[in-house]
């Protein structure tokens, strides 16, 4: 579940997503959001239920595409505006408000194949030579107003072209971006066809949208400054999926359902408990809508009634991990820590892969502090870590479980790798120089203490040089 404390938490990029994001500023249009990679850091969402809806729908668009799916990394943006991009090779990031303005599943999944479009198309590398083909050209035209200027021509011609060097420039960039919007568009197409899904989404995302390209970019959407349309490209776009077999294929119930537990779910957390619960009043008795009102009376603290509406949803769906997870979410954050560990443990029983239950599972563990506890609480942060590797809660937990046992050399050595992969080197250094001294020489355990060392202290030499330092 989403919660700004637990595992299921609202937290900024960590080091290697800001410099994947890096990667998308440096080759983003004019106008484009540049905010998105450089005015701070950006939130992300973490919630393993609806991380499993978005990984079920992009897993058959990866493998048509020829990408593993285990090696593409889906991350969900807390921001209302509409947009989606990739970053640093194999990332997806889909705003929370293109997903909520989404209509049904085959919108969704049209965006996201069309974003493995520029993936698996290498356009964010290639971009690198749209924006050098963009500079020269601006050089080339910086060169001819110079060269008029010198030649002794008109200093007012000579100062238009200068002047009108970025323009150039700009539709340079344009051209360029517009042939790699065009080859997205048509293997997003060839991805939803070879997956047995309709491309009907994607072309009714784009014309629900269409208006945008009267917009300035002030107003315009993120996603279509990034992403710019035209009646040509959605008309092109449209005869490829229209011919294809699927074209009429439906969502399935199933697939509705998910979509439509999902964006409740988001709404559900992210609006104020008054909006969602009109929006989804008590008289709307569909799953979503009772799973969003016992959100909001969760936010609200109206425990009573969020536990009730919980009980009922588990009665319909015992097998439901992520319900028994929120439940265990609710009693924990009650401070009903004992009350909390049947259903965070039936969760981790029900979704044994989703390490961020197992995360959570283990806080509770940890808060009971008796020794079989923090034992079975380090059983499931070890197996969590190794695939949550970002993940600076369950670093911290699996710090703290390892001092409950007495164990401080492999606490420092856990401190240090979380500080290691959240990109903070200083502290990674020091407790890996702490955690040294402790561990026996030649152990795995002390070699991987002295790699991070040496790659920490590499990295602030490297800052610092860049610093003029």
């Amino acid at each position: 579940m989403l919660n700004p404390v637990g595992p299921g938490f609202i937290k900024t990029a960590s080091r290697s997503l800001r410099a994947a994001m890096a990667v998308l500023a440096a080759f983003i249009l004019p106008g484009a959001p540049r905010a998105v990679a450089q005015d701070g850091p950006v939130a992300l969402i973490r919630d393993s239920e609806i991380e499993s809806i978005l990984k079920a729908e992009a897993t058959p668009l990866l493998r048509a595409a020829g990408l593993n799916p285990d090696a593409v990394h889906i991350y969900i943006v807390n921001d209302r505006t509409l947009n989606a991009f990739v970053a640093g090779g194999q990332n997806l990031f889909l705003n929370t408000g293109l997903i909520m303005k989404t209509k049904n599943p085959n919108e969704l999944m049209g965006v996201m194949a069309h974003e493995t479009g520029h993936m698996a198309g290498g356009h964010l590398v290639r971009s690198d030579e749209g924006m050098r083909a963009a500079l020269v050209t601006q050089i080339i035209t910086l060169g001819i107003g110079l060269a008029a200027a010198f030649a002794g021509g008109d200093p007012r011609g000579a100062a238009v072209i200068m002047a009108s060097s970025g323009e150039f420039a700009t539709l340079q960039l344009f051209t360029y971006t517009r042939v790699q919007e065009s080859s997205a568009d048509q293997a997003a197409a060839t991805y939803l066809e070879a997956s047995g899904r309709s491309g009907k989404g994607l072309v009714d995302f784009f014309r629900n949208f269409q208006y945008e390209e009267t917009f300035s970019d002030a107003k315009r959407d993120a996603f279509f400054r990034s992403h710019p349309l035209s009646s040509e490209r959605i008309e092109a776009l449209r005869e490829t999926v229209t011919r294809a077999p699927h074209f009429e294929t439906k969502d399935t119930s199933e697939d509705l359902a998910q979509h439509a537990l999902m964006i409740a779910k988001l709404k559900g957390y992210i609006n104020y408990p008054v909006e969602t619960l009109n929006e989804f009043p008590e008289t709307d008795t569909t799953f979503p809508a009772r799973y969003a009102r016992a959100i909001a009376w969760y936010k609200d603290v109206e425990t009573t009634k969020a536990l009730e509406a919980l009980d009922a949803l588990i009665k319909e769906q015992p097998e439901n991990p992520y319900l028994q997870e929120f439940k265990g979410q609710v009693l924990f954050e009650r401070g009903r820590i004992r009350e909390a560990e049947a259903p965070l443990r039936r969760a981790v029983e029900l979704a044994p892969k989703a390490s961020l239950i197992r995360i959570s599972f283990a806080q509770v563990l940890l808060a009971t502090r008796t020794p079989d506890n923090v034992k079975e609480a380090l059983d499931n942060l070890i197996p969590a870590v190794n695939l949550e590797r970002e993940n600076g809660m369950g670093w911290r937990l699996l710090a703290d479980a390892y001092e409950q046992t007495g164990n401080s050399p492999m606490a420092r050595l856990a401190t240090a790798e979380g500080a290691f992969n959240q990109g903070n080197m200083i502290d990674a250094r020091n407790f890996a120089r702490r955690a040294q001294e402790l561990l026996t020489k030649d152990t795995p355990e002390y070699r991987r203490a002295s790699d991070i060392v040496n790659a920490a202290e590499g990295q602030v030499m490297r800052e610092l040089r860049g610093r003029g330092g």
